[in-house]
């Protein structure tokens, strides 16, 4: 059977989380009366520190409906060039909202340069799309952003008069990671995004937070982009449960990858990154890596890249997977040597 290490989207429910979806009580949400639901969106503002919420079907969505939330046609938001909101969301903002991304180059750790942000906020001028978003992204790349650095994004956005949006799809590894409550990593934020369909492993949801009236506003960006669901609580209760059980255990991702990591360093030809989280980024000769990712899919090991490949562990990736793929390296080099 193959361990599948692409990505953390695919977890599939437990039996434990099978049977709240089957006992969940429902409503119509586009009429906001799924209880299911409701309690959701109320815990996931609590649990980060926001008046309100919004429950949507993806990541992408959410953060769409975020950045469309915060900017009119013609405005601007400030991301980075490797964020998920400007690189893989298939160019939303500017399609569907006339939002223009301006992107920035990341720095090593992940973060935009707080003077080049600054630099990168138009003058209030016609001839310019006018700045209102300052895009981040926790984790990014598997990075957990440093301390402080969120604050000091803050008070320029705050001096600045722009908004703040953090896309936190792995905030809750961010979150183990640094060993602090969610709401610590998104103050100082207007809205947050946090997926519970990645290393939580429910089967669909994210959350948008905001303030009460960012929220109400959200709402109806959320039924014209065809995201207002109706008896949404069984899914709803997939991400309660995911909370409720699945968070501090993403530590056992985080040591797997550690563990990946080190046994994929074994091999001097192969450039590992050293994991923060739950990602592995694993640099492969040319010459090799055709081959190489070859053997591991016949070898039942599913990654992502082939001179770049990133393998990502997650709730359905034990230690013995992980310690069966380090073998199928090993036969690798082996049968080079």
């Amino acid at each position: 059977m193959a361990t599948d290490f692409r990505s953390d989207t695919v977890t599939r429910p437990t039996a434990a989380m099978r049977a709240a979806m089957a006992a969940a009580p429902v409503g119509d949400d586009v009429f906001g009366d799924d209880p299911s639901v409701n309690a959701l969106q109320a815990e996931v503002a609590e649990l980060l520190g926001f008046e309100a919420a919004l429950f949507v079907p993806s990541g992408t969505q959410s953060n769409l409906i975020g950045v469309m939330t915060h900017c009119a046609r013609g405005d601007e938001y400030i991301v980075g060039q490797q964020a998920h909101t400007y690189r893989y969301e298939a160019g939303g903002a500017a399609v569907l909202g006339s939002v223009q991304p301006q992107p920035l180059d990341n720095a090593v750790d992940g973060t935009l340069p707080v003077a080049a942000i600054e630099a990168a906020i138009k003058p209030d001028d016609a001839h310019f799309a006018r700045t209102r978003l300052i895009a981040l992204e926790n984790t990014i790349g598997g990075k957990v952003l440093p301390d402080g650095y969120s604050a000091a994004v803050r008070a320029l956005a705050d001096r600045r008069g722009l908004a703040l949006h953090l896309d936190g799809a792995r905030l809750w590894n961010a979150a183990v990671k640094q060993g602090v409550a969610p709401r610590i990593i998104a103050t100082g934020f207007d809205s947050v995004s946090v997926c519970l369909s990645k290393g939580l492993g429910a089967p669909v949801g994210s959350v948008l937070c905001g303030h009460r009236d960012f929220i109400q506003a959200a709402r109806r960006w959320r039924k014209m982009l065809g995201g207002g669901m109706r008896q949404a609580g069984i899914l709803a209760a997939a991400c309660r449960h995911a909370l409720l059980h699945h968070v501090e255990r993403l530590a056992e991702d985080h040591d797997n990858a550690a563990r990946l990591a080190a046994g994929l360093a074994r091999h001097g030809e192969l450039d590992v990154g050293s994991p923060q989280t739950n990602m592995v980024f694993v640099g492969v000769p040319a010459d090799i890596a055709t081959a190489f990712a070859a053997h591991l899919g016949a070898a039942g090991v599913d990654i992502t890249g082939t001179t770049r490949q990133r393998w990502v562990t997650h709730l359905d990736v034990a230690r013995a997977d992980v310690d069966t793929a380090i073998a199928a390296v090993d036969r690798f080099f082996t049968r080079r040597a």
